[in-house]
């Protein structure tokens, strides 16, 4: 099973359309939060026909709506809260916002997988035997320095255990997808 991890997409229409047209060949996705505005969970629903789960960020301001077009979806696109507990591809995943939260969660071993956002800082690392994954933001931008960064995503094979990073290129060009370089960083 392939499953896209996005997060932190801040309303930004375009990286998401050309993020999402990518997937196409992804069998679950995932967001990791900070969608923002309500109506991107249907622009998530119209453009990728599979199973999609949600968590809150602290961007989600309006958590009502986005609940409410969630449900629009008849079960197909699940809002889990600020975390949520899967199973997928016979593999167990956590997935919450933020990196601390993260970090303890990975660090307890009960999960395969665990995913987060919050930072959009792509990385990902093993943290014991837990896959910890941040796949960066759809955003493409650090608000924190102030400057544009990549435009970022995973997708996860459950069968080999392994994921490729993706860049969205869509400034210069919206269907423009490449492979990043990926560093695994293993703690003991």
């Amino acid at each position: 099973m392939k499953i896209a991890i996005i997060s932190d997409i801040h309303d930004n229409v375009w990286n998401l359309g050309a993020a999402v047209e990518k997937i196409q060949g992804a069998d679950a996705l995932i967001c990791c939060g900070d969608l923002c505005s309500p109506f991107i969970v249907d622009l998530m629903a119209d453009g990728f026909p599979k199973q999609i789960h949600i968590v809150f960020g602290n961007n989600d301001g309006d958590q009502y709506r986005i609940t409410n077009n969630a449900i629009k979806y008849g079960g197909r696109v699940i809002i889990h809260g600020e975390f949520a507990e899967l199973k997928l591809g016979g593999k167990r995943l956590a997935v919450n916002h933020y990196p601390n939260i993260a970090r303890s969660i990975a660090e307890s071993g009960d999960y395969d997988v665990v995913c987060f956002g919050h930072n959009h800082i792509y990385r990902v690392q093993h943290v014991n035997k837990t896959l910890l994954i941040n796949p960066g933001a759809i955003m493409g931008y650090d608000g924190v320095n102030k400057k544009d960064i990549p435009s970022t995503f995973v997708v996860y094979d459950t069968v080999s255990d392994e994921f490729k990073g993706y860049e969205v290129r869509s400034k210069d060009d919206a269907k423009a997808i490449s492979k990043i370089v990926v560093e695994i960083d293993e703690t003991s």
